[in-house]
């Protein structure tokens, strides 16, 4: 699966920005799906997760009540509703997919990935 993501740029603390990863490709639906970042001078890390179907989510505790993770397996779709930013927030935000059917934490275990967009917040 090949994934595109968009949606990110420059927003003032306490903003929002909603992200969007376009999925081509078959069986997309059965895949996990996570959205990672990637800070400058720090190692990627996980932000959220969800499984095939949307009905299951895990989250970073740094983004967790304020980060919504969603997919829409019709459109190929994955989304990161970010509320409350941050200036911590600011990174290259990445999407992911498994090739099991499952979310997880785990940058390992994701195979494929997309190109990366960009937040910014200022504070």
């Amino acid at each position: 699966v090949q994934l595109q993501a968009s949606g990110g740029g420059l927003v003032q603390a306490g903003g929002s920005l909603r992200l969007s990863c376009a999925a081509s490709g078959r069986v997309f639906g059965s895949r996990g799906m996570g959205w990672f970042r990637q800070a400058p001078g720090k190692e990627r890390e996980f932000v959220a997760a969800v499984n095939w179907s949307g009905g299951e989510t895990t989250y970073a505790d740094s983004v967790k009540g304020r980060f919504t993770i969603s997919r829409d397996n019709t459109k190929k779709m994955v989304y990161l509703q970010m509320n409350s930013l941050k200036a911590e927030d600011t990174a290259l935000y990445y999407c992911a997919a498994r090739d099991g059917p499952y979310g997880s934490s785990r940058l390992v275990e994701y195979v494929s990935w997309g190109q990366g967009t960009l937040v910014t917040v200022s504070s």
